[in-house]
C-alpha cells in the first residue's frame, strides 16, 4: 500500500508539472539586428511607443529597415517588462538602416522632430514615463553634429510652445526587442490603429505642428 500510494503521488506529482508546462508561456524570443549591408548608414530615435516610431519611418523613401528596441540603460538584454517597470535606465527606442544616396540624415531628422512631441519632457502622449521620453542617439559625430543643428534651428523658429526636452547622446548598445513587437503595426493593424488613435498621438502632432506633422504612415508615404 506505501508502494502505490508513492507511485500514486509521484503520477500526480507528472501530472501537474505536465499542466505547468503547457500552462506557462514560452519566454520571447529577441529580434535580430541586422547588419547594414555595404553603403546602408544607421539612425537611432526614440520617439516614444516604438511601434509608431516604427510605422512613421518604414515609409520613408530611402529607408531600408526599422528594428524596435532598448537603449542607454545598465541591464544587458533588456525585457519589455523590464523597461517598463521603469528601473532599468532604457528607452523604448528605433534602429534604422538607410540608404544615404536616397535619404539623408537630415531627412530622417525632419520625419522624427514632426512625429514626436519634443517638448514633453516626461513620456510620449498617453505614454507617460523615461522609457518613452524622445532622444536622438547618434552613431557618427556628423549624425550629432546635424542633430544640434536641426534642434537649435527648431528652437530660434519659435515654431513651439515650449522648449524642447529631447536629448542628443551618443548611441550606446542597442538591445533588439522581443520579436512580437517588430512590425507590430503590420502585425495587428487594427490593435495598433486604436492603440494609436486612443493615445491621442496624431491629434497631437495636428495641434503641435499643423500641416507639416507626420500623419501616422500616410505623410511618410507622401515624402
Amino acid at each position: 500500500m506505501p508502494r502505490l500510494r508513492r507511485n500514486g503521488l509521484a503520477a500526480l506529482a507528472g501530472l501537474a508539472l505536465g499542466l505547468f508546462a503547457l500552462a506557462a508561456p514560452a519566454p520571447a524570443q529577441m529580434a535580430e539586428v541586422p547588419e547594414p549591408k555595404a553603403g546602408e548608414a544607421v539612425a537611432i530615435f526614440a520617439g516614444g511607443c516604438f511601434w509608431c516610431v516604427e510605422a512613421d519611418f518604414d515609409h520613408v523613401k530611402g529607408v531600408t529597415g526599422t528594428t524596435s528596441g532598448y537603449i542607454g540603460g545598465k541591464v544587458e538584454k533588456p525585457t519589455y517588462d523590464q523597461v517598463t517597470a521603469g528601473d532599468t535606465g532604457h528607452r523604448e527606442a528605433v534602429r534604422i538602416t538607410f540608404d544615404p544616396s536616397k535619404v539623408t540624415f537630415a531627412k530622417l531628422l525632419d520625419v522624427f522632430w514632426h512625429s514626436v512631441d519634443p517638448t514633453d519632457a516626461n513620456g510620449q502622449f498617453c505614454d507617460r514615463g523615461f522609457s518613452y521620453t524622445t532622444a536622438i542617439y547618434a552613431t557618427t559625430g556628423a549624425q550629432r553634429t546635424l542633430a544640434q543643428f536641426s534642434k537649435d534651428a527648431i528652437e530660434r523658429s519659435g515654431a513651439l510652445p515650449k522648449p524642447i526636452a529631447t536629448e542628443i547622446v551618443k548611441a550606446p548598445t542597442f538591445w533588439p526587442a522581443e520579436e512580437y513587437h517588430q512590425d507590430y503595426y503590420r502585425k495587428n493593424p487594427v490593435r495598433y490603429r486604436f492603440y494609436r488613435w486612443n493615445c491621442g498621438r496624431d491629434a497631437r502632432l495636428k495641434e503641435l505642428w499643423g500641416e507639416a506633422a507626420m500623419r501616422g504612415t500616410e505623410k511618410a508615404k507622401e515624402e
